[in-house]
């Protein structure tokens, strides 16, 4: 079977993203921006620009007036959202199932993208960026499909493991590939150049806290809760979803009462729908 070194360096072989997407991913961790040259490049991809003006003039963002060109819809909306759409529609066509895959795409995107929801309206609640908590939150479990289209025999064997073991996911990939999801998306993160903080988080969204630790409220704690609100809503309409644990002390950090707590859950609710049926490819 193939070790966790070989799955690791394999993801340097995975294509790159598109040329105008790696050059909004530097924008991330610059102030100097020319908007105006990156809308144009943008604009050249016209499918790209297709989708994310979609997303623009969806329910999600709720403008007044529809947006029609990149250009108006970073005057409207700003360089950060629009930044965060492009990146968004890229990745999601990144990985395509290959014929008779027994892997759930569909259920894989929804709850990618129920927990980017997530993310970005936790965010706003904890004083976290809310455009990159929604992208690193869409990026947290793509470590699965780089398993999954490299070695598709052999992870159908995760979800056995699984039942057998009566175990989480990741468990059952350490058990099987020396690795899980988490490492490996965290990699394929860092070779798609997200900034630092993002590999951080994809790679730590499943780490545990002992229940004295004081935890940070960062990118990563918000990611870790989206995803187990995600799974606790069941917004990916996944065969036999579990939320998996959130540590006592990253529930202490977010600090949120009864009623915050439930109006994410019913904003997520609400935004969720249309995000999917628009972003899910």
């Amino acid at each position: 079977m193939t070790g966790a070194d070989d799955i690791i360096r394999s993801v340097r072989d995975l294509p790159s993203l598109p040329a105008v997407v790696a050059e909004l991913l530097v924008t991330m961790e610059q102030e100097d921006i020319d908007t105006h040259v990156l809308a144009a490049k943008i604009t050249q991809d016209q499918a790209l620009t297709a989708k994310t003006l979609r997303l623009a003039n969806s329910s999600f963002y709720g403008l007044q007036s529809k947006v029609t060109s990149i250009a108006q819809a970073i005057s409207v909306l700003g360089f950060h959202s629009i930044r965060t759409l492009v990146t968004a529609c890229s990745v999601t066509t990144s990985f395509k199932p290959r014929p008779g895959a027994q892997f759930d795409f569909g259920g894989f995107w929804r709850h990618a993208t129920a927990s980017a929801v997530a993310a970005r309206v936790l965010a706003r609640h904890v004083r976290v960026n809310a455009d990159t908590a929604f992208t690193a939150a869409l990026l947290h479990d793509l470590g699965r499909l780089v398993l999954v289209t490299r070695l598709p025999a052999e992870y159908a064997q995760v979800a056995v493991w699984q039942r057998e073991h009566d175990c989480a996911t990741a468990a059952a990939e350490q058990a099987l590939f020396g690795t899980d999801h988490a490492i490996v998306g965290a990699a394929l993160a860092a070779h798609w150049k997200f900034p630092q903080q993002i590999q951080a988080a994809v790679a730590d969204h499943h780490a545990l806290l002992p229940d004295d630790a004081v935890a940070p409220v960062n990118l990563t704690t918000v990611v870790q809760a989206a995803n187990v609100l995600a799974h606790a809503l069941d917004l990916g309409g996944l065969d036999d979803d579990q939320a998996p644990p959130l540590s006592l002390a990253v529930w202490r950090a977010l600090d949120l009462d009864d009623a915050a707590w439930h109006g994410v859950f019913a904003e997520t609710e609400q935004l969720y729908s249309d995000m999917c049926q628009t972003l899910t490819p």
